[in-house]
């Protein structure tokens, strides 16, 4: 693991405390992280309704029902 030194706003900070105070994690390097790998996953789910929206605009249509659209894009959301 890298270890690496960072600063927060105060506001920041004490937004971290108050969740670490509610027992949701063990140290600020564990929200920490946890905020960036929800940050990575929500990127990822923008770049696939990005590339399918390209996609869609270049085809005109799709032969995809409503249903799976939705159904395709509810999968990659629940990751």
């Amino acid at each position: 693991m890298v270890r690496q030194s960072i600063s927060f706003t105060e506001p920041n900070d004490e937004w971290l405390k108050s969740q670490l105070s509610r027992k949701e994690y063990s140290s600020k390097s564990e929200l920490i992280n946890d905020l960036i790998r929800q940050a990575r996953k929500q990127h990822a789910q923008i770049d696939w309704i990005r590339a399918k929206l390209d996609k869609a605009e270049e085809s005109g249509f799709t032969a995809d029902s409503k249903d799976q659209i939705l159904n395709q894009s509810k999968s990659l959301l629940n990751g």
